[in-house]
Protein backbone atom coordinates (compact mmCIF):
# COMPACT_ATOMS: atom_id res chain seq x y z
CA UNK A 1 0.00 0.00 0.00
CA UNK A 2 1.60 3.34 -1.42
CA UNK A 3 0.42 6.26 1.39
CA UNK A 4 1.11 10.04 0.15
CA UNK A 5 -0.01 13.56 0.98
CA UNK A 6 0.07 14.45 -3.08
CA UNK A 7 -2.91 14.00 -5.32
CA UNK A 8 -0.68 11.71 -7.69
CA UNK A 9 2.23 9.04 -7.60
CA UNK A 10 4.61 10.10 -10.41
CA UNK A 11 4.00 7.42 -13.33
CA UNK A 12 0.57 5.99 -12.56
CA UNK A 13 -2.28 6.49 -13.75
CA UNK A 14 -5.31 6.43 -11.07
CA UNK A 15 -8.68 5.58 -10.80
CA UNK A 16 -9.97 7.16 -8.11
CA UNK A 17 -12.14 4.30 -5.25
CA UNK A 18 -13.33 7.05 -2.37
CA UNK A 19 -12.51 8.63 0.41
CA UNK A 20 -11.26 6.79 3.37
CA UNK A 21 -10.45 7.45 6.94
CA UNK A 22 -9.33 6.11 10.06
CA UNK A 23 -9.19 7.54 13.74
CA UNK A 24 -8.58 6.88 17.49
CA UNK A 25 -9.32 8.75 20.25
CA UNK A 26 -6.74 9.04 23.18
CA UNK A 27 -6.88 10.36 26.89
CA UNK A 28 -4.68 11.41 29.52
CA UNK A 29 -2.90 8.45 31.57
CA UNK A 30 -3.05 10.05 34.94
CA UNK A 31 0.25 9.10 36.22
CA UNK A 32 1.42 10.90 32.94
CA UNK A 33 -0.54 13.60 33.64
CA UNK A 34 0.98 14.38 36.89
CA UNK A 35 4.61 13.81 35.92
CA UNK A 36 4.23 16.04 32.22
CA UNK A 37 2.25 18.60 35.19
CA UNK A 38 5.79 19.23 36.81
CA UNK A 39 7.21 19.71 33.34
CA UNK A 40 4.76 22.85 32.87
CA UNK A 41 6.61 24.13 35.94
CA UNK A 42 9.77 24.46 34.44
CA UNK A 43 9.27 24.47 30.13
CA UNK A 44 10.30 22.04 27.44
CA UNK A 45 8.76 18.95 25.90
CA UNK A 46 5.94 17.05 27.17
CA UNK A 47 7.48 13.78 25.21
CA UNK A 48 4.85 11.42 27.30
CA UNK A 49 2.29 13.13 25.31
CA UNK A 50 4.35 13.81 22.26
CA UNK A 51 4.52 9.96 22.12
CA UNK A 52 0.79 9.51 22.69
CA UNK A 53 0.38 11.41 19.53
CA UNK A 54 2.81 10.38 17.41
CA UNK A 55 1.21 6.28 18.41
CA UNK A 56 -2.30 7.72 17.61
CA UNK A 57 -1.55 8.88 14.46
CA UNK A 58 0.03 5.64 13.75
CA UNK A 59 -2.59 3.93 14.52
CA UNK A 60 -5.32 6.41 12.37
CA UNK A 61 -2.95 5.96 9.80
CA UNK A 62 -3.04 1.96 9.51
CA UNK A 63 -7.03 2.32 9.96
CA UNK A 64 -7.41 4.31 6.99
CA UNK A 65 -5.19 2.25 4.92
CA UNK A 66 -6.71 -1.17 6.29
CA UNK A 67 -10.02 0.44 4.56
CA UNK A 68 -8.32 0.92 1.70
CA UNK A 69 -7.02 -2.14 1.29
CA UNK A 70 -10.53 -3.77 1.94
CA UNK A 71 -11.87 -1.69 -0.76
CA UNK A 72 -8.76 -3.30 -3.12
CA UNK A 73 -6.86 -0.20 -3.43
CA UNK A 74 -3.41 -0.06 -4.15
CA UNK A 75 -2.49 3.55 -2.73
CA UNK A 76 -4.31 6.34 -0.52
CA UNK A 77 -3.35 10.00 -2.14
CA UNK A 78 -4.07 13.37 -0.78
CA UNK A 79 -3.95 11.91 2.70
CA UNK A 80 -4.31 14.48 5.75
CA UNK A 81 -4.78 14.43 9.44
CA UNK A 82 -7.15 16.40 11.96
CA UNK A 83 -7.32 16.35 15.36
CA UNK A 84 -10.04 17.84 17.82
CA UNK A 85 -10.51 18.04 21.37
CA UNK A 86 -13.25 15.60 21.95
CA UNK A 87 -13.66 16.33 26.05
CA UNK A 88 -11.61 17.46 28.34
CA UNK A 89 -8.47 15.08 28.65
CA UNK A 90 -9.49 13.18 25.25
CA UNK A 91 -8.58 14.08 21.92
CA UNK A 92 -9.40 12.97 18.41
CA UNK A 93 -6.57 12.12 15.83
CA UNK A 94 -8.16 11.14 12.24
CA UNK A 95 -6.38 10.45 9.08
CA UNK A 96 -7.76 10.79 5.72
CA UNK A 97 -7.23 10.29 2.36
CA UNK A 98 -8.43 9.21 -1.05
CA UNK A 99 -8.20 5.43 -1.99
CA UNK A 100 -7.08 4.74 -5.38
CA UNK A 101 -6.69 1.91 -7.84
CA UNK A 102 -3.78 1.56 -10.64
CA UNK A 103 -5.05 1.88 -14.55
Amino acid sequence: MILVNTDYITGKELEMIQLVKGNTIQTKNVGRDITQGFKHLVGGELTAYTEMMNDARALATKRMAEEAESLGADAVVNIRYASAEVMAGAAEIMAYGTAVKFK
